[in-house]
């Protein structure tokens, strides 16, 4: 029929491409009304919904702008269109392959689904002349579709819907709110075509706030959450950002859009509807939450750490922690003094010796469970001493920069090693000595003490930042 329509004249081909584009967005649109209709979803099952949703718009939009170029496939379309791809048949196809999977397939095989809805859209894609004009090497932008858009889609669903994985979950939204809320304007108001040096210079600028944001994104990971607020941690984060400031995510992305805004006016409007939002309404609303939820601990935070302004030193509200240094390694005991002459705040360092495990690298324990070792556990410990060592920690926890950081360390002769044990006892005494045993290198003959490492207080140098007199390692 739609080929008859077609041989009639432009007129009716227009007609046809219309009713495809209305049947591809209103089609799925309805079928997800009739499934919520049929089954009301849970919180987390709309926030699942929401979620695969906007994933699919945004991997789908990409793999579109890919195929339209790489020629697998191009659309008869005008108006409603953006880079050759028809804005409704994207929203369509993203209901189709999001919301409504994500809720009334919930319970079948992600295998059985991924198949069903793949073979769907095999089937559609040919009928869909003369909206969709497919070349001969289509099928690799359906393979790509599929690996980039519905599949991870559904998993971000259904690790949302049952409350597992976090880390995934947490990753895959943050992923999501880069690309919708700081990716896609970049592209579209064209603000990175800039001469080389610039561009650099401004993805270097652009590192400071964006590494404030992941970090806060892995802190909620770690306490088993994510940003969203129907998935949001079960308990108070003091932790890493949020030791210096109460919203990282929205001081992250306002403080992006203020400095795309020098290249770009409209990222300035951008940064002000951010911040409208951030101390209105999402303020009002996840205080609020916070407060019920947590009480005098949300009311003590909320006192000692700034909404939008970063606190220069950590506050001591944040989550308590110790690092793990052996005292009898020539390599590793320096570092253990460098951490206490910063003066950390809710850090104690203890000698690895001392540890009942048997510790082999340099090992961060915090009191809510997490743990580090080696280059990561430097990194966590950093985030006790201020902002600066701070923001360098977090890069090093980015992934891949820790793994090849730790490499780097361990050719370079920090490796595990084995330490000996001391009694605990041995390692602080009653009268608040410590580190007794003499701080010899791996294998070299024993040597007198050091009085670095004796656990007496030093003098300190300068005004203390934020605590009193400094203690001695270990306390």
């Amino acid at each position: 029929m739609i080929a008859d329509m077609v041989s009639t004249g432009p007129a009716m081909a227009d007609s046809a491409i219309g009713l495809l584009r209305g049947a591809a967005l209103f089609g799925p649109l309805a079928a997800v009304l009739v499934a919520t209709a049929v089954r009301r979803p849970s919180e987390r099952a709309l926030a699942a919904m929401i979620l695969t949703t906007a994933w699919n718009l945004l991997a789908l939009a990409l793999v579109n702008v890919i195929a339209v170029r790489a020629g697998w496939w191009s659309f008869s379309a005008r108006g409603a269109v953006v880079e050759g791809v028809p804005v409704d048949l994207l929203l369509g196809w993203a209901l189709l392959w999001g919301a409504l999977p994500a809720h009334a397939a919930r319970r079948l095989p992600l295998p059985l689904t991924v198949l069903a809805l793949t073979w769907l859209d095999l089937a559609f894609m040919p009928l869909a002349r003369p909206l969709v004009r497919l070349g001969g090497d289509w099928l690799y932008g359906e393979a790509l579709a599929v690996a980039l858009s519905l599949a991870p889609g559904l998993l971000l669903a259904r690790w949302t819907v049952r409350g597992v994985f976090a880390a995934g979950r947490a990753t895959l939204q943050a992923v999501l709110a880069g690309g919708l809320m700081l990716g896609l304007p970049v592209l579209l108001t064209g603000v990175w075509r800039q001469p080389a040096w610039l561009a650099g210079l401004g993805v270097q600028v652009l590192a400071a706030p964006l590494t404030l944001g992941l970090a806060a994104v892995r802190e909620f990971a770690a306490a088993g959450g994510t940003p969203l607020p129907y998935d949001a941690p079960r308990r108070l984060v003091t932790s890493g950002p949020y030791a210096y400031v109460r919203n990282p995510m929205q001081v992250s992305m306002t403080a992006s859009y203020l400095l795309l805004g020098t290249l770009d006016v409209r990222f300035l409007a951008a940064a002000g509807v951010a911040v409208a939002y951030g101390a209105g309404l999402a303020a009002w609303h996840e205080g609020e939450q916070l407060a019920g939820r947590f009480g005098g601990a949300w009311v003590a935070y909320r006192s000692a750490v700034r909404a939008w302004l970063p606190r220069l030193r950590p506050s001591p509200a944040m989550t308590e922690a110790v690092v793990h240094v052996s005292a009898t390694c020539g390599q590793c005991a320096p570092v253990g003094r460098w951490i206490l002459r910063h003066a950390p705040v809710a850090l104690r360092v203890r000698p690895a010796e001392e540890h009942p495990r048997g510790l082999r690298r340099m090992t961060y324990e915090r009191a809510d469970g997490l743990r580090a070792e080696g280059v990561a556990a430097l990194a966590h410990a950093a985030s006790h001493l201020h902002l600066g060592w701070a923001l360098a920690g977090w890069v090093l926890l980015l992934p891949g920069l820790g793994w090849f950081a730790q490499l780097c360390a361990d050719a370079f002769g920090a490796g595990p090693r084995t330490v000996p044990s001391w009694p605990a006892e041995r390692g602080t005494g009653q009268d608040g000595r410590a580190f007794t045993q003499p701080a010899d290198s791996a294998g070299g003959p024993r040597r007198a003490p050091d009085r670095r490492l004796s656990g007496v207080a030093r003098p300190v140098r300068g005004r203390s930042r934020g605590r009193g007199p400094r203690e001695p390692w270990p306390s």
